[in-house]
């Protein structure tokens, strides 16, 4: 099941099976785009990618993903655009690139300039993540595809999203915030009984700022605390250390336009490696059920408070919401849901979560993508 909201329809929820609820959502999602097809025009797009973090791989994947998925919309003309510190591109043929001018993010090629009328960010770590892009687009005036300046620096930032999201009633786990810069200044550094006296063992010592499982440790002993904080502030400057949660693992991807707000089917995230590390999350070491095996009304809960987090944090386009489900239900005990993580540009390849939600929910991730975009026309 999925949740779809319209401002003339109010809320309404629709079974995976309903045909006709399905053929409803999808006339929603492509109204915009089909007026626009009328008009014989074509929308020029630049999906933006690489960025300057470890996940630069991964995010190349993601473009390749989204180019795909819109080729089959003619109404948009779409090039890549990668960035990597002030390397600036964009991909004018098999072989060739063109560098962007940074003035008005436009490009020279065979002596025409070439603008864009929308960018489509699937950088996932710095500058696309974390709103630095996204304050460049915002003083340049083009429309993008994800959240705005706070939204994203705030969901970068897993410590003060959590903390922030916690003030609304959402659960999240213990943790402790570890900034390099203020350990070297008061000379803390054996801190690992400290760490183990506040969120136990065993924990998760991750990067607070990054993604993909890049610098994440289960640790399990003391000893163990010291090296995982090391190689996680090799992922960058702040490091969280997150008490250990046991239970079903799942994920809720949601978007909301102008007419629409829908929460997509739930995915369950079962994995035999320690934790949904890279290897399971890109290398198939994991199994990926969608619709998740849970209750109809712990489904429910969850699609809801996917879309309420999105309002909260004032979100935009597609985001995805990290969850784990504690409790056990042969002992009688109720589902708690525990927030992890929001992830405001989530994977966009062909087996990522949200292509796999979006299939499941009967829906076409091209015209998903196209309502998006003219969403902001």
């Amino acid at each position: 099941m999925y949740h779809v909201g319209h401002k003339i329809a109010s809320s309404i929820f629709f079974e995976n099976n309903t045909h006709n609820t399905c053929i409803y959502a999808k006339k929603i999602v492509i109204l915009h785009a089909k007026l626009f097809k009328t008009n014989n025009m074509k929308r020029n797009i630049a999906i933006i990618a690489g960025g300057d973090s470890s996940e630069y791989e991964v995010s190349l994947r993601s473009a390749a993903g989204i180019e795909s998925f819109l080729a089959d919309q003619k109404q948009y003309t779409t090039t890549i655009v990668l960035l990597r510190g002030n390397d600036w591109k964009a991909k004018v043929s098999d072989s060739e690139w063109a560098e962007i001018d940074k003035n008005d993010f436009s490009y020279t090629y065979n002596g025409v300039k070439h603008t864009f009328d929308f960018a489509y960010i699937t950088i996932h770590g710095t500058p696309g993540e974390n709103g630095v892009l996204q304050g460049y687009l915002d003083m340049i005036g083009l429309p993008y595809s994800c959240c705005g300046v706070l939204a994203a620096a705030m969901t970068f930032n897993k410590y003060t999203c959590n903390h922030y999201l916690k003030g609304f009633g959402v659960k999240v786990a213990e943790s402790v915030l570890l900034r390099k810069e203020a350990m070297r200044r008061l000379g803390k550094e054996a801190i690992g009984e400290d760490i183990v006296a506040q969120v136990g063992l065993p924990c998760f010592i991750k990067t607070n700022v990054g993604g993909s499982s890049f610098g994440v440790t289960k640790v399990k002993t003391l000893e163990e605390v010291e090296p995982a904080i090391e190689k996680a502030f090799a992922e960058g400057d702040e490091v969280i250390c997150e008490a250990f949660m046991k239970g079903i693992e799942i994920t809720c991807g949601a978007y909301k336009t102008k007419n629409n707000a829908v929460a997509f089917p739930i995915t369950e995230v079962v994995t035999s490696n320690e934790f949904f590390d890279y290897d399971a999350k890109y290398n198939g070491q994991v199994d990926e059920i969608t619709p998740a095996r849970i209750p109809d009304e712990v489904r429910d809960a969850v699609q809801a408070m996917t879309l309420k987090i999105y309002d909260i944090l004032g979100c935009k386009g597609i985001i995805r919401v990290d969850y784990i489900l504690t409790g056990d239900e042969a002992k009688g005990e109720r589902l708690e849901i525990n927030l992890l993580e929001v992830n405001t540009t989530p994977g966009m390849t062909a087996t990522s979560f949200i292509p796999q939600q979006v299939r499941a929910a009967g829906l076409n991730i091209g015209e998903v993508l196209s309502e998006i975009v003219e969403d902001n026309f």
